[in-house]
């Protein structure tokens, strides 16, 4: 079965083109991988196969059970996405990040009840749809898929229902959040002129972080900052920092601690600033943030190109053939693969069907759709345009608004304008304050619930 791509929901003025409502954005990262074997490994197959064995209690989330068995359907999910090439922790490691994995997602969900998030029947159908889209293929054919692999309909559809669940809440605890000022993009871009400046270094940085409950005492932050001290203080003393981040943190936090190789600008601003200055193999902190005291430990660093000056454009056009009670997507899909023929054999022209057949704006033009900079077009359509070669044709192909048949018939790498390289660095500092406030509210959240370790994983 093929892999299902991450989506989003997005909306377009014209058939593709349109900006996007953030208000409805939902991206589900868990579809990535086979129906199969990521959401759908939740449901039942058949009574035989759902009984399951030595099932126990193995954390208590506020009151809410997590069972051996749900640990061992999350381990095997994060086995089956786990990036090829890249070693897997140890399994017993694994184990303990699938169990910490289901505790905060436990406890978000459990947020988003206390917060009235409801996510209404629409919802799931339009991202159900958007799963069969991608896939291109037809909600029934989605069905038939899962019944045939022994998997749950109504699982699946459940699974989506919590994903989008998870997805409301973020936006609404921590994007509504998250401002960009002009400021900001200012100097921002007045420290990527300097020579050597915080947006010009890559880094990966290591981190022990000692969480401080929002009710603390200040006996009890005293406390919790000393321990944070004795910490940085082996660290420093040249003790295994993978070991220490066992010690103080535990096995469920993966790669050691280590946060992977990337741009300054996508770390919090008090860990840049604290290590920008160091060397490869120091240590910085304690640190205070809003989630606690972090010990930070620099393990790689290098000059990184900042952000492109350049972007490719594409110029494409299409036809569209919009499915209806008169025209199915299988009669859409065929019509269009026999245009492909005709066109590829000679007997008319691609802006002559367009003309003639296509049932959006650009049919006037001969399906042109123009000059266009990456991200303007639905992701299904984008990418397969981004596959093509000038003067290719596509395969028909299925979006939300109907089924395409594209043509690239040019590329072009253009300088960014003004306006343009403002609302890059805008999208950048976005990502970032993002980054950094859904760690502090989900380290907020798993500090003020009451989870109970109970019998250990197997």
């Amino acid at each position: 079965m093929n892999k299902l791509p991450p989506f989003a929901l997005w909306t377009r003025c014209t058939p593709v083109l349109a900006p996007r409502l953030s208000a409805l954005a939902v991206v589900l990262t868990v579809l990535g991988s086979p129906v199969g074997s990521a959401l759908a490994q939740d449901a039942p197959r058949t009574p035989a196969a759902a009984t399951r064995s030595a099932d126990f209690i193995v954390a208590v989330v506020n009151s809410e059970p997590i069972t051996n068995h749900e640990v061992q359907q999350q381990r095997s999910r994060m086995e089956t996405e786990w990036p090829a090439g890249t070693a897997k922790p140890a399994a017993a490691q694994m184990t303990a990040q699938a169990l910490e994995l289901l505790i905060n997602e436990k406890v978000q969900l459990q947020s988003a009840r206390e917060a009235g998030v409801r996510i209404e029947d629409d919802a799931v159908n339009l991202a159900e749809m958007n799963v069969a889209r991608q896939n291109q293929i037809t909600p029934a054919q989605l069905h038939a898929k899962l019944l045939k692999d022994g998997l749950s309909v109504t699982a699946f559809r459940e699974q989506l229902r919590k994903q989008i669940t998870l997805t409301r809440l973020r936006e609404r605890e921590v994007e509504g959040r998250v401002r960009v000022t002009d400021t900001d993009i200012d100097q921002f871009l007045r420290e990527q002129r300097g020579a050597q400046n915080a947006v010009s270094i890559d880094l990966n940085l290591a981190m022990i972080v000692v969480p401080v409950p929002e009710d603390s005492s200040e006996a009890q932050v005293a406390a919790l900052q000393a321990r944070a001290d004795a910490a940085a203080r082996r660290a420093r003393a040249g003790e295994d920092f993978v070991a220490l981040v066992k010690e103080f943190v535990g096995d469920k936090v993966p790669n050691g601690g280590a946060m992977g190789l990337r741009a300054s600008e996508r770390y919090p601003s008090l860990f840049v600033d604290s290590t920008l200055a160091l060397k490869v193999g120091d240590i910085a902190g304690p640190l205070r943030s809003g989630a606690g005291f972090h010990v930070l430990k620099v393990l790689e660093k290098r000059q990184s190109e900042g952000p492109p000056m350049m972007v490719t454009q594409t110029r494409a056009r299409h036809i569209l053939l919009r499915t209806s009670p008169q025209l199915t997507q299988d009669a859409a899909l065929s019509q269009l693969a026999q245009f492909k023929q005709r066109i590829g054999a000679g007997q008319t022209t691609f802006a002559a069907l367009a003309r003639e057949f296509s049932q959006d704006g650009s049919a006037t033009g001969g399906g042109d759709l123009g000059w266009t900079s990456p991200g303007q077009f639905v992701p299904e359509f984008e990418q397969v345009m981004n596959r093509l070669r000038p003067g290719q044709l596509s395969d028909p192909l299925v979006s939300r608004f109907g089924v395409h048949l594209i043509e690239v018939t040019d590329r072009r790498d253009v300088p960014l304008s003004a306006r343009e390289q403002r609302e890059m660095v805008r999208n950048v500092l976005r990502e970032k304050k993002l980054d950094e406030a859904f760690t502090v509210w989900q380290e907020d959240l798993r500090s003020r619930a009451f989870v109970e370790m109970r019998d250990a994983p197997q």
